[in-house]
């Protein structure tokens, strides 16, 4: 067995004892697995932690660890029993153990994520992950192990938020309580029977909805975050169309709720309205305000995407 045959071997021996599919190396085995005696056939997708900084709660270390390992699961799944299974290993390097080698790759600060490529290179050519170019997610992770590595990652998936033997305990309470629930549902003084509360129920999932709520939940996205240029900025809105905070989000999530409620508006109650002027006076202010939000809507759009939405007038009025 040759040199990197041997070295793919142990690879593929050390991530199949990782649970995670990344592989914890050591300094002695890593100097082994980035040797250019022979070109490398591989590439090395590596995870620089630091066990002392995990209670530091704005670098997310633990968090961004955890994506890490989604995009290794998913990768070694994706490619199973194919030869892209021998060509990205997914490494995590302590910094207790691996003082060296940060300093090797001048790791000033976490976190950090690094991608290593196949050939008789050493360190130098070797490509950081730039979080202004990929999110720190696992879908932004992924993105840029296949732009470097061009090799595709799979579909990423998370594990549910509830284990099993909670999703059967709750099913016995919703089972235990569903007479009780019965009763206060039928009931005529029943509060949900209240036409105003499910008009406000409505608008609460509409704007839950198109904020991008469940985004948030699922990927744990933050409201806003330290600009990287100036750390006492605070940036609310990101540019890319690879990640999207919370307040953005809820920015968006409002101006669409807002043009909602004022057609619900215009259809429900200005019928109502009998003088013709009031009429009129509140056909102008919806048209108007629904055209500033929705304006606002497609330049953020554009500023964030760099897509534009351009309006095509009909041949016949030209």
């Amino acid at each position: 067995m040759d040199l990197n045959e041997d070295r793919v071997a142990e690879l593929k021996h050390l991530r199949s004892q990782s649970k995670d599919g990344v592989i914890r190396l050591e300094e002695s085995n890593f100097r082994r697995f980035m040797a250019t005696t022979k070109p490398r056939p591989y590439s090395l997708i590596l995870f620089f932690d630091a066990s002392q900084l995990h209670a530091n709660t704005e670098l997310k270390l633990v968090e961004l660890r955890k994506e890490f390992g989604l995009v290794a699961t998913a990768y070694a799944k994706h490619n199973e029993g194919t030869d892209a299974d021998a060509k990205v290993f997914f490494c995590d390097l302590e910094f207790k153990k691996m003082q060296g080698v940060f300093q090797l790759f001048g790791v000033q600060a976490l976190p950090h994520i690094r991608s290593v490529a196949p050939g008789s290179e050493d360190q130098k050519v070797s490509e950081e992950m730039n979080p202004g170019e990929f999110p720190r997610t696992a879908e932004g992770i992924a993105s840029f192990v296949t732009a470097k590595t061009k090799e595709e990652c799979g579909p990423i998936e998370r594990p549910l938020p509830l284990s099993k033997g909670q999703i059967w305990a709750l099913c016995i309470l919703i089972l235990l309580a569903s007479p009780f629930l019965l009763k206060f549902v039928t009931s005529p003084n029943s509060p949900l029977r209240e036409p105003r509360l499910w008009c406000l129920g409505a608008l609460m999932i509409y704007f839950f909805s198109v904020s991008g709520g469940m985004h948030n939940i699922i990927r744990k996205m933050p409201l806003f975050m330290q600009d990287h240029n100036n750390q006492g900025k605070l940036v609310f809105f990101y540019q890319g169309s690879g990640m999207q905070l919370g307040a953005e989000g809820f920015v968006v999530g409002f101006l669409y709720t807002l043009v909602g409620v004022l057609l619900a508006i215009v259809t429900h109650f200005a019928p109502l309205v009998r003088s013709k002027t009031v009429q009129r006076l509140v056909m102008f202010l919806v048209i108007t305000v629904s055209f500033v939000a929705v304006r606002k809507v497609i330049s953020l759009d554009n500023w964030k995407t760099g897509y534009w939405i351009y309006a095509f007038w009909p041949s016949r009025w030209m």
